[in-house]
């Protein structure tokens, strides 16, 4: 949960404080509150790579990257992201149909490690 009027990260301790001013203010339960929120299936793929090369700043992985992106055509999203610790590239898609996403996942994953 990213609140950009508070953060410009995800932060859970200001969105814990968030839903409890939420419940406070709307004299409602957790349950209740959360009972119109739709969860969407998440796929989080790992790719390993070596050396200095930055497998992002590749232009196949923005091409096949930003194709994933018009295919969920904001029914989604898309997040790649470096490893601080590892040298991993992190690639996530969310969407509302589990096979689409993790195919999508996989496809920008593939890139990465051409890229790699």
């Amino acid at each position: 949960m990213i609140l950009l009027d508070k953060t410009t990260t995800g932060d859970g301790i200001v969105a814990g404080l968030q839903v409890l001013t939420a419940m406070v203010r709307n004299s409602m339960s957790l349950h209740d509150l959360c009972s119109g929120m739709q969860l969407l299936p998440q796929v989080l793929v790992n790719v390993r790579f070596a050396g200095e090369h930055n497998p992002l700043e590749s232009d196949d992985v923005v091409s096949v990257t930003k194709s994933v992106e018009a295919e969920l055509n904001g029914r989604g999203r898309v997040l790649l992201r470096k490893s601080g610790t590892e040298p991993l590239i992190r690639v996530m898609v969310e969407g509302e149909d589990e096979k689409q996403v993790t195919e999508l996942a996989n496809r920008i994953a593939d890139a990465v490690k051409s890229a790699g």
